[in-house]
């Protein structure tokens, strides 16, 4: 299909034509029209009927000869007339049979509907293909095309905008397609329905057109036009046709408002190239801001990394220092427990002499008791051995324990003085009398004492 050239509308129209040219008429047409209903000329003719009457009367032509009852000559005259009517109904009726044959012959075109009447009436669609019409009163009078989406354009001159100011043109491009081929041929037509599609198109971009203002007209231009797409659809439905896609391809401003919005799009040109130089003039002194932080940042980092040296050094002398206190008090620790130790050591060597000296003392205390225990004995059994016989005296008068005899007293005085003499032979004063256990030993020890 060809479309508006510029700012020229397109037109919708049916034409008339021969099976032919159809093809070519549905895929060109002239230019700036859209065909898309072909009315085919009727090919269709009564005509095949003349030669199929002919081939009857000739027939029956020929059987009312044949069946004359003539002898001699006139006879074959009858013969020979039967035989050639025949021969000649036979050949119109073949002729009109292939005459019929052929005009009933249609081919509709691939993505085209046929509307097929009878007797002027609708009857039925004709999809593509070969088809036999034997009905000698059928016919195709219309080819719709339902299968193309038919590309249409519309311009919309002088249409007013929010604040009522004429825009030159507004173009808006569509595509439809004819889904109804007999809803449309009979409800619309092709021509009606070009004025149809102008208007609502035209009214459809002026209310857009109303929404928007003036400096913001150029936004129109590949705009979302879903919206009136759909409005299209709802009003074009009854008529079995389909918007498939629509969209305004390209607005032209008033030619006064072109140079405001050129001396606005030049100021705003300008003011983006400014804002260009200053985001530039701004990048680089961040860029040189950015340079003295990181410069700054590397001597401060280079400082800590001093710094940090610095203290490690002094954490190592620190260490070292500590470590050599340490050594030092170490070492006077185990010069102390060393004294200590050999102090502890020689208490114990003392100690253990002591004891030993202690030991040995008391193990010579216990031979010297030893010793004296022994000449104790010795001396007792000395004293034993020289002692006098004792004489016990006892009387029956006396109560036990009571006042002595006489004869006691006088053997006591006797034996007294032999008892205390010393071995020298030198008389001692006679001590009191001991006769217990005390005496005895008093008289060892003396002994002792003087061996």
């Amino acid at each position: 299909m060809s479309t508006a050239v510029g700012n020229r509308r397109s037109v919708i129209s049916e034409e008339v034509a021969p099976w032919s040219d159809i093809p070519q008429l549905l895929r060109g047409g002239e230019a700036g029209t859209l065909v898309p209903v072909i009315i085919p000329k009727h090919r269709r003719r009564v005509g095949w009927m003349v030669p199929f009457w002919l081939g009857l009367l000739a027939v029956t032509s020929g059987v009312v000869a044949a069946v004359q009852d003539v002898d001699g000559a006139a006879g074959e005259v009858y013969d020979t007339l039967a035989t050639t009517t025949y021969v000649l109904g036979m050949l119109f009726l073949i002729a009109g049979a292939l005459w019929w044959w052929r005009s009933s012959i249609v081919e509709i075109e691939q993505g085209t509907n046929g509307i097929l009447t009878r007797y002027g009436a609708i009857a039925r669609t004709l999809e593509p293909g070969r088809h036999y019409l034997w009905h000698p009163w059928s016919r195709v009078d219309f080819v719709v095309d339902t299968a193309t989406e038919i590309p249409y354009s519309a311009p919309v001159v002088a249409c007013p905008t929010q604040e009522n100011v004429p825009l030159r043109a507004i173009e808006f491009f569509l595509k439809f397609r004819i889904t109804d081929a007999v809803l449309f041929v009979r409800t619309i037509g092709a021509g009606n329905f070009d004025l149809v599609l102008s208007n609502a198109v035209q009214d459809a971009i002026r209310q857009r057109g109303r929404l928007v203002r003036t400096e913001r007209a150029y936004d129109l231009r590949g705009s979302d036009v879903a919206d009136m797409q759909e409005l299209l659809n709802r009003q074009l439905s009854r008529y079995g046709v389909r918007i498939t896609g629509a969209n305004i391809p390209d607005v032209q401003l008033p030619v006064q408002y072109q140079q405001h919005l050129a001396t606005r799009e030049r100021v705003a040109k300008e003011a983006h190239a400014y804002e260009q130089e200053w985001g530039l003039t701004r990048k680089r002194r961040i860029d040189s801001l950015q340079m003295d932080i990181e410069r700054a940042k590397k001597v401060r980092d280079a400082r800590i990394v001093e710094v940090k040296a610095a203290l490690n050094k002094a954490r190592e002398q620190v260490a070292q220092m500590l470590e050599e206190r340490e050594t030092e008090a170490q070492n006077v620790r185990f010069e102390i427990e060393t004294r200590g130790r050999s102090g502890l050591i020689a208490a114990e060597n003392e100690a253990r002499a002591q004891r030993t000296l202690a030991q040995a003392y008391r193990d010579n205390r216990a031979v010297l008791q030893y010793e004296l225990a022994r000449r104790r004995l010795e001396v007792g059994a000395t004293l034993a051995g020289s002692a006098p016989q004792p004489v016990v005296l006892r009387t029956d008068g006396g109560a036990s324990g009571g006042d002595t005899s006489a004869l006691s007293t006088l053997l006591a005085a006797q034996l007294l003085p032999r008892l205390t003499a010393l071995p020298g032979g030198e008389p001692q004063a006679a001590p009191a009398p001991r006769t217990d256990a005390g005496a005895v030993a008093e008289a060892v020890s003396e002994v002792w004492q003087r061996n």
